[in-house]
């Protein structure tokens, strides 16, 4: 917890320097986000365990968004986020700025067939945007605007990701625990107890308290996947 309230602390404070000196955060050449096909696909593959990811559909990023490579059949989907996809849409707030810009990023995640159906495409238009150099701001509002209209699904229930890879590099915390993602939507972080973010305990992080709120559980971390070449 120590190491994420100091990378949090960290980009607020750079943050706060960049807009006294008036700079204005933009995106990183998009040359810095792509990865050979080989390595993303094996980076891809280390979100789940085996039995599911040698299964599922393997998608890597292009210029124009996430294309399938290898067609899976057991309706799990594997593909790598990267900054401007996977960074909050409403809070935490720098976060939010921060991660949206990062071209470090990379966030191994494999989607469940539920969330294949109701999350994912949240994800492509996040991608969508992020590629069209849109700020975090007005992604914010073509998310809102989309979920209020149908244009992408709404929530009902919850839904799960594995993000289990060993190679994992998610934004400012950098490598972290092996973990389920809970799409819960309007969860807060009060239902569960106020546990600390961070910790080895669930809690509710990303955009608390609203449609497309995140909860996430830590597991041990004897279940690292690391991610192999074929």
């Amino acid at each position: 917890m120590r190491n994420i309230m100091a990378a949090l602390v960290l980009i607020i404070l750079s943050m706060q320097v960049a807009t006294v000196r008036g700079q204005i955060p933009k995106y990183p050449p998009l040359s810095e986000y792509m990865m050979p096909q080989d390595a993303e696909v094996a980076l891809a593959k280390s979100a789940a365990p085996q039995n599911i990811s040698d299964q599922a559909t393997i998608r890597v990023l292009t210029t124009s968004g996430y294309q399938v490579v290898h067609q899976g059949d057991n309706g799990f989907v594997c593909m790598v986020m990267r900054g401007f996809t996977g960074a909050p849409t409403f809070a935490p707030a720098q976060l939010r700025m921060f991660i949206n810009y990062d071209s470090k990023t990379r966030a191994p995640i494999c989607f469940d067939p539920n969330a294949v159906k109701t999350v994912l495409p949240y994800y492509d238009l996040r991608t969508k945007l992020g590629l069209e150099g849109k700020t975090p701001d007005q992604i914010t509002e073509a998310v809102k605007a989309a979920y209020d209209h149908g244009k992408i699904p709404k929530r009902a229930g919850v839904s799960f990701a594995y993000m289990w890879s060993a190679d994992q590099i998610l934004g400012p915390s950098g490598h972290w625990h092996p973990h389920m993602m809970v799409f819960a939507p309007n969860y807060e972080n009060s239902m569960l107890g106020n546990n600390d973010l961070g910790s080895h305990l669930p809690a509710v992080g990303d955009d608390a308290g609203t449609p497309l709120a995140i909860l996430v559980i830590p597991v041990d971390e004897k279940l690292f996947v690391k991610a192999h070449h074929e």
